[in-house]
């Protein structure tokens, strides 16, 4: 029986309006001019609205080769519902304004047969945005190609059971037909969330900001799970999708093929001059095998 994943953010988050969605997007991949590589195997890519994220977006999307690509498992962190698993999605189709992808079933019914992860009911999956505001763009760049989606909810993980995740997802990586989209915003900076860490030795409070960023893009880029991890609990710094990024660090350490990451772009949805002012950071990475 179908059970479908409304596109429950398009009209607010983004166009629900196919063509104006559409051109938005053109538009954006277009301008990041970036060559398609079939080495390609997974992105790091922000979630916030398309007006804020939708260009940063582009410069991980753009990459994919979607040829030989027939399944994307899609990792993202969960802001509405606690759990400290991971969960599965338990619809058949998830909708956008611009196609639908249908869910993997089979691989769903695989991961969930080692009875380590949950199950989110539609109510909590339609709820999240995170793995939503990729779907557009893969919708787009994977068009014309027949491919399933696995989206995996990663919840409030301990250290442990992300290294746990990362051993039991690894084998997927190995498999050249495997994508993954990993999804994250950096630093939440500004009262509202409670967080306002600067260090005056990099002058205004933006560019503190993107020093603080910007060293824990370079301890992801050298893929060591660990020392990401000692980064977070040195700066606190409130990149929303730590979990996801650990447990995509976990996989590539312990799969066969040696996968690098790059970050291609970095921006805030404004710079911080005063103690009064917010923003938020978004990233986007590559991550190729070699």
């Amino acid at each position: 029986m179908e059970n479908i994943r409304r596109a429950s953010h398009a009209g607010s988050w983004y166009s629900s309006n196919s063509q104006t969605l559409e051109a938005e997007l053109d538009g954006w991949l277009r301008e990041c001019g970036l060559p398609k590589s079939p080495d390609v195997r997974g992105v790091i890519a922000p979630h916030a609205g398309y007006s804020y994220s939708g260009r940063a977006a582009a410069f991980a999307f753009g990459n994919i080769d979607p040829t030989n690509i027939t399944r994307i498992f899609l990792l993202g962190p969960s802001h509405h519902h606690y759990t400290p698993k991971c969960a599965l999605s338990r619809a058949t189709i998830y909708k956008t304004p611009i196609g639908d992808l249908p869910i993997d079933l089979e691989v769903i019914e695989e991961l969930k047969a080692t009875g380590k992860f949950d199950m989110m009911d539609i109510e909590v999956d339609e709820a999240e945005h995170s793995m939503e505001m990729h779907l557009p763009y893969l919708a787009k760049v994977f068009r014309g190609h027949s491919v399933k989606v696995v989206p995996i909810m990663v919840g409030a993980v301990s250290t442990e059971n992300e290294a746990m995740y990362g051993r039991l997802l690894s084998k997927y990586i190995d498999d050249p037909k495997n994508f993954f989209s990993v999804s994250s915003d950096f630093c939440h900076w500004g009262s509202r969330f409670n967080y306002m860490h600067y260090d005056k030795k990099h002058g205004a409070i933006h560019k503190s900001i993107e020093a603080l960023d910007k060293m824990g893009m370079e301890i992801i880029e050298t893929g060591d799970p660990d020392e990401f991890k000692h980064y977070l609990l040195e700066t606190d710094n409130t990149i929303c999708g730590r979990h996801p990024i650990s447990v995509f660090l976990h996989m590539s350490k312990n799969c066969s093929t040696k996968i690098k990451i790059k970050f291609l772009r970095y921006e805030q949805s404004s710079h911080c001059k005063s103690m009064r002012d917010s923003s938020v950071s978004y990233a986007s990475a590559v991550a190729k095998s070699e």
